[in-house]
């Protein structure tokens, strides 16, 4: 049976970080998972196929992603790059470095809200990455030291107050529950969550938090970015993509079961929402899988 890898990493339980910084021409590591946070920065690698989770991109010449799912897929692949120096710094940490406790203080709220959101894997942006590029390539030839692990502290800082990085996985393929600082809101997000797969009505939801439709809806949107209608189909198509990559269940029956009332609709948000049709993704998802 096809299975992700569950990688064991270099990290010891003595050590607080590893880090990496290698120079090659291609991409072969299968999709994998870990336990253990990771940074992955890459540049000259125009072309490469990143995957995290439910999200399919081709990077340009910088990329930088920070993951810290337990259990969120990723890997990179070739693609269509043809790069004959494709530079790549790798930083994987413990989650145990970073307690509730320690999370919990002031001064490390943008980096809980940053590792908060990084379980779904978050992209940088350019000006980002070139904010702090010196910083990481100086950090990646560093013997590991206290003065080191303080590096990657400042890095990582650093990283957290960027207010345009992109979370890349849906929450519903990634397995986790999202959180909202408005009760109301939060409310909803457990109810869809729980009935992605039922007929969810605008009016009903706007009842069960003491509001008009109207007030609703534009509350929702004020909240998280998005109308009640987008989230909703976005968590519905986490969960087929799910589906499509760990059940035998036809797409047909994937639609069904996640809510959508025709194939042809299905098929037509998801080609919109993830760049091909379901049959694709669960096929290009196989064929990163290894047999074990």
């Amino acid at each position: 049976m096809a299975e992700v890898i569950h990688e064991i990493t270099p990290l010891s339980e003595r050590d607080c970080f590893y880090v990496v910084d290698r120079h090659k021409k291609e991409f072969t590591y299968p999709i994998h998972c870990h336990s253990e946070y990771e940074l992955n920065f890459i540049e000259n690698a125009s072309g490469v196929r990143r995957t995290v989770g439910d999200s399919v991109e081709t990077i340009g010449d910088y990329d930088m992603v920070l993951i810290t799912g337990n259990e969120l897929e990723h890997v990179w692949e070739q693609g269509d790059c043809t790069s004959e120096d494709i530079h790549e710094i790798t930083i994987q940490f413990s989650s145990e470095l970073f307690t509730e406790a320690l999370l919990n203080k002031n001064q490390f709220g943008s980096i809980q809200t940053m590792l908060e959101n990084a379980k779904c894997g978050i992209k940088f942006s350019m000006s980002t990455i070139m904010k702090v590029y010196t910083r990481l390539t100086d950090f990646a030839i560093k013997k590991p030291s206290f003065h080191s692990f303080i590096s990657l502290l400042e890095l990582l800082y650093e990283l957290s107050l960027a207010n345009d990085s992109v979370v890349l996985s849906s929450t519903s393929f990634a397995k986790i529950e999202t959180q909202s600082e408005s009760r109301r809101v939060q409310k909803v997000q457990n109810y869809v969550r729980d009935h992605y797969n039922e007929e969810i009505r605008l009016k009903d939801l706007a009842k069960m938090v003491g509001m008009t439709s109207v007030a609703f809806s534009r509350f929702f949107r004020q909240r998280t970015g998005r109308t009640l209608s987008e989230y909703i189909i976005e968590q519905r198509l986490g969960h087929a993509a799910r589906l499509l990559v760990d059940s035998t269940q036809t797409v047909a029956e994937i639609c069904f079961d996640c809510g959508f009332n025709t194939l042809s609709n299905f098929n037509r948000l998801f080609k919109r929402s993830k760049g091909c049709t379901p049959k694709v993704f669960r096929d290009n998802y196989q064929k990163r899988k290894i047999i074990i």
